[in-house]
């Protein structure tokens, strides 16, 4: 199926099954769908922590697991189900000129680099950070490369690191939101490797008059710059989703270390235990959920209740029971990581549904745009990428 056609599709199933997805459990003790589906809320309440566990790092593990109690799982994963883009090959680097690249980024450079043409025009490397990628493609591909990016410290590193590279470089330190930005789009081949949510969105935006020569985007963090709501790129996208929507269509990450997964656990106990006593002084409510300092998870339970609650401005009791409200966040978080299998199921079409109104978008502006992915999911959960250029 073509773009559109897919987006649409996407949307209908979302919209028709927007009660398993849009309710977080976090906010919600009990999504309405608990009871509509009593069968399926037993069954993942029921599951053992080994099983748990299983099916939350093993994405085809937790479809085959839920597809027999929601079949509506094996109609999205194959609307989500997109092909893998054609590589091409690149010369190997230069092992000197990478020591201070993370080696699961390099990777992502190499594969975000390897899938899609030689670029035909100057390149343009938007929000750039040290231009890594810009330099990688502009070696290669033997053209001038300019780099933009918001972060002064960031541009001086990009310019040392140039130096020597044999790269013809420029670099224009400037936000990509800003109107002037969009000067520097003309004419080039622009790339824009995980690029954060309205930072990749505005590209779209003004490509009918920015007069790019192409564009190879992998979009990230479609949440940023979104704090009023999305607004749809293509005409054809009506789907309404705010900032907590689009958040759970970024949930889905590579394991981190033992020790970031226990204190991530903690972490959620701690603000679901609070939510909890809150929730027993002012009465159950549907409230937001700021992000916490990270200095009040360095104290005790009890003092990181009593900071949120004078920001929250919670009255609390004389004395609480903190043992017993930290035991309260313990069985609230086990609660929601079983809950949180059957929203996170519609998570991958969410993105594939954001990529596809970026792609009919580019279209609408006059591209030709190809969707695919550019590497595993193992090497990074945001994986999809789009290659764009002007139609003859």
């Amino acid at each position: 199926m073509n773009h559109r056609e897919r987006l649409l599709e996407l949307q209908s199933e979302l919209h028709a099954h927007e009660a398993f997805w849009r309710p977080s459990p976090f906010q919600v003790r009990r999504p309405a769908w608990c009871e509509a589906q009593p069968a399926l809320a037993e069954a993942v309440l029921g599951l053992d922590e080994a099983t748990l566990e299983r099916l939350i790092v093993d994405p085809d593990a937790c479809r085959a697991w839920l597809a027999p109690r929601l079949p509506v799982v094996e109609t999205l994963e194959a609307l989500c189900t997109v092909r893998q883009l054609s590589a091409r090959d690149l010369p190997p680097r230069d092992p000197r000129a990478d020591l201070f690249i993370p080696g699961r980024k390099l990777a992502q450079i190499d594969a975000f680099a390897a899938h899609g043409p030689a670029a035909g025009a100057p390149v343009l490397e938007w929000c750039a950070g040290k231009g890594h990628l810009g330099r990688r493609l502009a070696l290669h591909d033997r053209v001038p490369v300019r780099l933009l990016e918001i972060d002064a410290a960031l541009c001086r590193a990009a310019e040392r690191l140039a130096e020597g590279s044999g790269v013809e470089q420029s670099v224009t330190c400037g936000d990509a939101l800003d109107e002037g930005a969009r000067r520097h789009v003309s004419g080039h081949a622009v790339v824009a490797l995980h690029a954060c949510g309205e930072l990749h969105r505005t590209l779209v935006r003004h490509a009918a008059h920015d007069h790019a020569h192409s564009y190879r985007i992998a979009p990230c963090c479609y949440h940023l710059g979104a704090g009023d709501g999305y607004r749809p790129l293509s005409r054809a996208a009506t789907l309404v989703l705010d900032e907590r929507a689009l958040r759970l269509a970024v949930t889905e990450t590579v394991t981190a270390p033992r020790n970031v997964r226990a204190r991530l656990a903690r972490d959620q106990a701690w603000k679901l235990g609070f939510v909890a006593l809150r929730n027993e002084i002012e009465g159950d409510a549907v409230r937001s959920f700021k992000p916490v300092p990270a200095g009040w998870l360095a104290l005790d339970f009890a003092g990181f209740c009593r900071a949120l609650a004078a920001r929250e401005g919670v009255r609390l009791p004389a004395s609480s029971d903190w043992e017993h409200w930290l035991a309260v966040g313990e069985r609230r978080r086990a609660e929601v990581r079983r809950l949180e299998l059957v929203r996170h199921a519609f998570r991958r079409a969410l993105e594939v549904w954001l990529v596809m109104d970026l792609a009919v978008g580019l279209e609408e502006a006059g591209f030709d745009v190809q969707a695919g992915t550019f590497c595993a999911r193992a090497l990074t959960p945001r994986n999809l990428l789009l290659l764009a250029r002007r139609q003859a």
